[in-house]
């Protein structure tokens, strides 16, 4: 079965990016070690610590589709037409991709939905029957989450504080409760959590 996880680096008072959606010093950890890791699709490679490697790496290779709504990727500029991980890349937007994108990027493996709940379908559709589809947190995730399309929840804890920015969950409220962490590794500046949505 198609699994849907909602996955970000976030502070430990829960932003997952300043008001200005710079990420401050939310990804230094990607830089400390001496352990390659690389994102399949765009390859892409950081130096992380040994023990975030072996969390890490796993956990993007088994990606097959990412879901991310409008504003990240026009903050992104669409990655250049290079998914951050897995195969294929699905935007959630009311507007099309813009033209000059899209003929800059005419091979990029990049889908369009017109809501939360289209985008999930599609995504797991494109996943196929086994397949992992990653929902960028913050506003889509926190959409997806009280939607109950998330089936898992992964974060990468940096030990920062930032006081103010885009909250992990979006505006998200009310009460769901997560399984257990059935994953907890201590990295260097970072920490990997992984729970289950109770359902």
């Amino acid at each position: 079965m198609t699994r849907v996880v909602m996955h970000a680096v976030v502070s430990v008072d829960g932003f997952i990016a300043l008001p200005d959606d710079t990420v401050g010093p939310l990804f230094d950890w990607y830089f400390t070690g001496d352990t390659e890791v690389t994102a399949r699709a765009s390859g892409w490679t950081f130096q992380v610590s040994q023990a975030s490697h072996d969390y890490v790496q796993p956990f993007w290779d088994r990606i097959d589709v990412t879901l991310i709504g409008r504003h990240l990727f026009d903050t992104t500029n669409g990655w250049d037409g290079r998914p951050a991980a897995g195969e294929q890349l699905v935007v959630v937007t009311h507007r099309p991709l813009p033209e000059d994108w899209l003929a800059a990027h005419p091979d990029a493996p990049f889908h369009v939905a017109d809501s939360v709940e289209a985008g999930v379908a599609l995504a797991k559709e494109l996943a196929g029957d086994d397949g992992l589809v990653c929902v960028t947190a913050g506003d889509l995730g926190g959409q997806a989450f009280t939607a109950g399309l998330v089936d898992e929840v992964a974060m990468d804890v940096a030990p920062v504080v930032m006081g103010d920015g885009v909250r992990y969950f979006g505006s998200h409220t009310g009460t769901v409760l997560l399984d257990d962490p059935d994953q907890v590794v201590q990295g260097d500046r970072v920490l990997h959590l992984h729970y289950t949505v109770a359902r």
